[in-house]
């Protein structure tokens, strides 16, 4: 065994605080509450930011439409091997210890945007840019529910549901607001490919240096420790649910996607939108409809919310093929918005499933899981459309895109159906 230090969530302090002390503490949480958000939010803006800037690099580079899914992909993959790398590891070693360096790796990220634009440095970039993304959201949604739960506690005051309304609100709303500050600056900034990336730096710094007023909420004990990758266990009645929700995830976050990759390519080359702000907000209004649809349904039944997301997802589906095929933009936008609140529905009812299923003891390692399906189904899909675009006409290829959406639509209706059948008789 390694000796190491193992990080565990802070509780109350064993004997009541008067004074200074007992009021400071509240105010402590609820400014690092804010900070934490904030950083956030602009951190997932500049994950987010490339999105209406990829026509650009298209037009300087002679990239195709597979440089640019490739580009995208490599994002998904940075994330992916973040979550099951190191996930887990500010259970052992602390928010804060994760958050500054998945921070500054979007710095670095930043860095080499603003200096190359060579397909080479775009994929190194958007590796190093995931893999920060991969450490940074389940610690800071964590370290957002701690720093609420302490601040509320301190002041006498009952627990709240805040924090995940929040930090939902700052991972959708700051993936969407990305896109839309980006093609906006693109517009009406000089040097459209550094001028927003250089906006993002500076907020990204500037919430680094905030971050040291920000508590931690886990406190430090000495024990042996392995260090081990993210492992999934789920009971053997609820691998069916548990596979439902991973394939509702993956087709979820296909549709995200799809939105970040190509869509702001198809507006330029066959709708002829050539304003990136234009572009940006597009992608904006899917993961704003995300974002909103998840708080409007929070309180829904799951079954309530994954039938509810199927259907608008459907819907969704069918408008932006239509779009595609028939160049219709107002088509687009209003297929957007149906897609993006239904993937956000679903998404939500595949995390309920996974919290149902998994025991408690593993209920962390079995959401990393879905995040996991989640990010694949942002890579692998755009990357198949990508590549079946350089071989077979567009048409054709959005047809056979949206035809797989719905197969595994239907797909994920079926597990988790028949999962909940055989728990019931189990």
């Amino acid at each position: 065994m390694t000796p190491s230090t193992t990080v565990r969530p802070s509780g109350l302090p064993d004997q009541p605080e008067t004074g200074t002390l007992a009021r400071r503490r509240p105010r402590h949480h609820a400014r690092g509450f804010w900070i934490v958000a904030a950083l956030f939010a602009v951190t997932m803006a500049f994950a987010g930011a490339p999105a209406p800037l990829y026509v650009l690099y298209q037009e300087r580079e002679g990239f195709g439409p597979l440089a640019v899914t490739l580009v995208f992909a490599a994002y998904a993959v940075g994330v992916a091997a973040a979550l099951f790398l190191a996930g887990h590891l500010s259970d052992r070693f602390g928010r804060l210890r994760l958050i500054a360096p998945a921070v500054l790796l979007n710095v670095l990220a930043g860095l080499v945007f603003v200096t190359s634009t060579d397909l080479g440095p775009l994929l190194v970039a958007r590796v190093l840019s995931g893999l920060g993304i991969g450490l940074l959201t389940a610690t800071a949604t964590a370290h957002l529910t701690e720093l609420l739960a302490a601040g509320r506690a301190a002041a006498g005051r009952p627990p709240s549901r805040h924090a995940e309304t929040i930090s939902t609100a700052a991972n959708l709303g700051g993936i969407g607001a990305g896109p839309l500050v980006a093609g906006i600056l693109a517009d009406i900034a000089p040097a459209p490919l550094h001028t927003p990336y250089l906006v993002f730096l500076f907020a990204l710094v500037l919430g680094l240096l905030l971050v040291a007023f920000v508590p931690e909420t886990v406190e430090a004990v000495d024990e042996p420790w392995h260090y081990r990758p993210q492992r999934v266990t789920v009971p053997a009645e609820s691998r069916g649910r548990y596979a439902g929700a991973l394939v509702a995830a993956f087709v979820s976050f296909a549709m995200f996607g799809l939105f970040t990759s190509l869509a702001p390519s198809f507006l330029a080359h066959d709708l002829h939108v050539t304003s990136h702000g234009v572009a940006g907000a597009v992608t904006f209004t899917v993961f704003g409809a995300a974002g909103l649809a998840q708080i409007v349904t929070g309180r829904r039944g799951v079954r309530t919310q994954h039938v509810l997301g199927v259907s608008l997802l459907t819907a969704g589906l069918v408008l932006i093929v239509g779009a595609m095929l028939a160049a219709v933009f107002p088509l687009l936008v209003i297929g957007g918005v149906v897609t993006g609140a239904g993937a956000g529905t679903l998404f939500k009812s595949g995390v309920g499933t996974v919290v149902s299923v998994a025991a408690g003891g593993s209920r962390a390692e079995a959401l990393a899981g879905l995040f996991l399906a989640a990010y694949a189904g942002m890579s692998l899909p755009v990357v198949l459309l990508g590549i079946l675009l350089r071989t077979v006409p567009a048409g054709t290829a959005v047809l056979a895109f949206g035809v797989l959406m719905l197969v595994l639509l239907a797909a994920a209706s079926v597990l988790l159906g028949t999962g909940r059948r055989g728990a019931q008789t189990a």
